[in-house]
């Protein structure tokens, strides 16, 4: 096993992933609630970006229910950023099972 022929590969991988980083925080995902009444946007770092409330599913007596809404379409939306993130570094690990 060459040391040095693994260091440099291993700053290449490094390098590439800063990369991907820079990226994938350009990128947004975006996820929809109530037939899209509710919308979340995420970027690719996994941060909220945007949040869209239609007023028609704004009711003073059912605070629950928007909530519930806001909550299940930021997460999604989150989830994607982070699906989105995982497959971009699993192109540079080439599937090596680094830990996250």
């Amino acid at each position: 096993m060459n040391i040095q022929k693994l260091m440099k590969q291993m700053q290449s991988m490094q390098n590439s992933m800063l990369q991907a980083q820079d990226r994938l925080a350009a990128q947004e995902c975006s996820a929809e609630g109530a037939g899209g009444k509710v919308k979340a946007t995420a970027s690719g770092a996994g941060e909220l970006v945007a949040l869209h409330i239609d007023p028609s599913v704004v009711d003073p007596d059912d605070v629950e229910f928007l909530e519930s809404l806001i909550l299940k379409t930021v997460q999604d939306a989150l989830k994607a950023s982070k699906n989105m993130m995982e497959g971009e570094m699993r192109k540079i690990t080439g599937g090596l099972g680094l830990p996250r």
